[in-house]
């Protein structure tokens, strides 16, 4: 039988409402790499934003962007980037509509507008600063997720003129760009494979909307108890909420810790 891997989302799950990593995750996350136990972050962020979180974690695996850019041990073991020229129409659809777009690289983040109000108020619930503007980005490097930044009564506009993408909301006014048929499920498929281990010897934490196909797809799907109700119901299991210990709890239910474990 293979040994279990655990993967995390990050917002509302490996970070609590105030963006900090809780005393308790830290342990559990600790107690299971002692055990042997793969750990991997499963998340919608770019690269650049979790770096912290994997020092402070000591997880070198990742599946970032919604599962567009997948790493194994510091490799790249899978990516997808999106055709330039599309994003070239996005572009330039946005600037005629006073909205904002961002480009996600391998590494880092670019938006094509400054002191955009939606830009501002989605960075200011990630509490993290304003990013840098280089509107060419996307012609320099592979990039593999979009943001899209407006009205969601706006949002329709874009989603029937780019069927072949999905538009997932991350905030009142964000939406993660992605070709259609991506999502974490598909790169946490992507890093099984390169470890020739199966979906049923996967866990999986999250609160979100883009957690949805991920908790169906591996072996044991657990939701946090701040999770929104679409992703409850998609989980085998639900945890208590990631600022009362719902990391630890979990892995508590589903065996991967023992009752008990201290928080020290």
């Amino acid at each position: 039988m293979n040994k279990p891997i655990v993967f995390f989302d990050i917002d509302g799950t490996l970070l609590n409402e105030k963006k900090v990593i809780p005393k308790s995750t830290k342990q559990a996350v600790r107690l299971l790499q002692e055990k042997g136990i793969q750990t991997v972050i499963a998340t919608g962020r770019v690269p650049k934003m979790f770096y912290w979180i994997q020092k402070e974690l000591n997880i070198n695996s990742y599946v970032a962007m919604n599962g567009q850019y997948v790493v194994l041990e510091g490799k790249e073991v899978y990516s997808n980037p999106i055709d330039p020229r599309v994003l070239q129409l996005m572009s330039n659809l946005t600037v005629r509509n006073g909205h904002a777009l961002a480009y996600c690289s391998h590494d880092d983040y670019k938006v094509n507008e400054s002191n955009h109000p939606y830009i501002e108020a989605s960075f200011d619930s990630l509490m993290m600063p304003y990013p840098e503007v280089d509107k060419e980005y996307y012609k320099q490097l592979a990039i593999f997720q979009g943001h899209l930044y407006c009205d969601p009564r706006d949002a329709e506009q874009y989603m029937s003129s780019f069927p072949e993408f999905s538009f997932v909301k991350w905030h009142d006014a964000a939406y993660d760009i992605l070709p259609r048929g991506a999502s974490k499920a598909v790169g946490i498929l992507k890093l099984l494979e390169a470890l020739n281990l199966q979906k049923e010897d996967a866990i999986a934490f999250g609160d979100g909307l883009n957690d949805i196909e991920m908790l169906t797809t591996v072996g044991t799907g657990v939701a946090m108890g701040n999770a929104v109700p679409e992703a409850k119901a998609a989980a085998n299991l639900i945890t208590t909420s990631s600022s009362q210990n719902g990391i630890l709890n979990g892995l508590i239910q589903v065996g991967l810790l023992e009752s008990g474990s201290a928080v020290n």
